[in-house]
């Protein structure tokens, strides 16, 4: 196996606001290079309980050699959208601890040139994070209609010239298959104009594409709703994300789930359900400085964290 590259992002806060304790059942969702894992695992052991996601067979051999001394640790390969057919199976009621979310890509997928999310290194058209998915960012460029490629560019990427790219795509392929990632970038780049932008123009096509790949917005919204009927009293859900859309979408159900009341304004008599969520923190937690140096791509990440009150 080839050396697996990872940096753990706020690995610190993100494990602080988990609120560790010995004996409890903890869940972390990706588990990537293993980080978080392990401080979990070093602050619950040796009667606590994790259990850690990944659908990267890299990331699993990887974390496995890592956390190998621990035997409260149980490793499944499975998508974390599957958490309550697992746990069950696992005969798991409860999260009594907590459960950490680090979304979207790891270092390792984003830089291993063959796995094909960087548009800096030449590839095969691939951002699969489960390499036994059939839809790849291939069949996303080469066979999704114009109009969809429109909407998958402006909604999943916010990218202002989503027409432009999705026409210049089109007609590419009728000539002959995208088959790289440095075929694809020239086709953005061609297709835009040339503005002064820190940016590169491919950036957020290729982050639309990874997302509609890996179903990432959809897969998130889903378990975060899945998850809330899993924890116990007391529980702590932490998440980081690492774009606006994944943020908002946290956001919006941590508030939605930690509010007193939806009525309407007109009615008298509220009957809403108490709330299932307290939120531990209003605004987003953010990178340090140090860290920031050590990995400057920590600088989009935000962490959001709430606690299960609902008895």
């Amino acid at each position: 196996m080839s050396e697996y590259k990872h940096y753990t992002v706020m690995k610190n806060e993100a494990v602080d606001a988990l609120e560790c304790k010995d004996g409890l059942v903890y869940v972390d969702c990706t588990l990537g290079g293993g980080g978080h894992s392990e401080l979990i695992l070093k602050r619950i052991s040796p009667n606590g309980r994790l259990i850690s996601f990944d659908v990267d067979q890299d990331a699993i051999e990887a974390s496995s050699v890592r956390l190998s001394k621990y035997n409260n640790l149980t490793i499944v390969k499975d998508s974390y959208t599957n958490i309550k057919k697992v746990l069950k199976n696992l005969g798991i009621e409860k999260i009594t601890g907590g459960v950490l979310f680090d979304l979207g890509a790891s270092y390792n997928q984003l830089t291993k040139q063959e796995r094909g999310f960087s548009f800096s290194k030449n590839a095969r058209l691939d951002m699969r994070f489960n390499l036994d998915s059939d839809l790849s960012a291939y069949e996303v460029v080469n066979k999704y209609e114009e109009d969809r490629l429109v909407y998958i560019f402006s909604q999943y990427g916010e990218e202002r010239f989503s027409k432009r790219i999705a026409k210049a795509i089109v007609t590419q392929r009728k000539l002959k298959p995208v088959e790289t990632t440095t075929e694809l970038a020239d086709i953005i780049v061609s297709a835009v104009p040339n503005l002064k932008s820190k940016i590169h123009p491919a950036t957020r096509v290729f982050q639309a594409i990874r997302i509609e790949v890996n179903q990432e917005l959809q897969n998130v919204k889903n378990t975060l709703n899945d998850v809330l009927d899993l924890l116990d009293f007391g529980a702590i859900i932490s998440v980081i994300s690492f774009h606006s859309l994944e943020d908002r979408i946290v956001k919006q159900l941590f508030k939605y789930h930690s509010t007193r009341c939806h009525c309407d304004k007109t009615q008298m008599i509220c009957n809403c359900p108490p709330p299932i969520l307290e939120l531990v923190n209003k605004k987003p937690i953010t990178a340090t400085e140090e860290e920031l140096k050590q990995n400057p791509p920590s600088r989009s990440a935000k962490l959001r964290v709430a606690r299960c009150i609902r008895k």
